[in-house]
């Protein structure tokens, strides 16, 4: 009877190395796969645009150097840029995408996605 508990308990305990090592595997394939802005989320990557916040919430505002820059950088990978400005962070943060999206044009950036489609929104 004892050898059968033991084995019970034995192969309990490999079932869970089993998945644990399965879990661990799964977790760095989240880490080491690239997502619209590489090994970086887009919620992340949205607070760099905190320089952004009030030219994102109204047309009218003035768009800073600082926020000028980091959306320069970000819209060298469109796709990031779209995820950034449509992240949780950017909703929770009050952004308008359809403000949001103006940006790089109001920061007259010459290279910057014209025409590329961001959900629902198409930048200027």
């Amino acid at each position: 009877m004892n050898c059968i508990v033991e084995m019970g308990a034995a192969m309990k305990y490999t079932c869970i190395l089993v998945f644990l090592v399965i879990l661990g595997c799964a977790g760095f394939n989240g880490v080491i796969g690239a997502g619209e802005c590489g090994k970086s989320s887009p919620d992340r990557e949205a607070f760099k645009l905190a320089p952004c916040a009030m030219a994102a919430q109204d047309p009218n505002a003035d768009v800073s150097s600082q926020c000028c820059m980091q959306v320069q950088k970000l819209g060298q990978n469109p796709s990031c840029l779209c995820a950034v400005m449509l992240s949780n962070v950017a909703k929770s943060s009050g952004i308008k995408p359809d403000v949001a999206i103006t940006i790089p044009k109001r920061c007259n950036l010459a290279d910057r996605p014209v025409g590329y489609k961001c959900g629902a929104y198409t930048l200027p």
